[in-house]
């Protein structure tokens, strides 16, 4: 839990410190002071993403992408919704979580990939 003298600290002189200060390889963060959720924070996010010349995971294949990407709040209330249209109810947020996978275009492999994916749900008794 964060302490009054940390909060007001924070209020005066933001996250920022210097002492920290040191070369870093694409990396860009934005959040607000308090925790308060915004569509602009979002924006903001995707604008570094997009000025970030030189990202960790850049690759020399112009072909192929670099794997960058904005990390956010998982939407709750979206995937609450969407999961009620399909008789799923959701534990309270915190309690479960959200994953992305990336398939292949071709469809054998794509199908191959999703029956393991299956599997390994299954198995974990999802």
């Amino acid at each position: 839990m964060t302490t009054a003298a940390e909060i007001q600290h924070l209020q005066q002189h933001g996250l920022y410190s210097g002492a920290d200060e040191h070369d870093a390889c694409g990396v860009g963060f934005v959040a607000h002071i308090k925790g308060e959720k915004s569509h602009a924070i979002v924006l903001q996010g995707l604008k570094i993403l997009e000025n970030l010349d030189h990202r960790g995971a850049v690759g020399a294949d112009k072909l192929m992408g670099d794997g960058a990407g904005i990390l956010i709040q998982l939407p709750d209330h979206l995937y609450r919704d969407e999961m009620a249209k399909q008789g799923v109810t959701l534990p309270p947020p915190g309690e479960y979580g959200v994953g992305m996978i990336f398939l292949p275009k071709e469809h054998a492999s794509r199908q191959a990939c999703e029956q393991e994916m299956e599997r390994a749900i299954k198995a974990e008794g999802q």
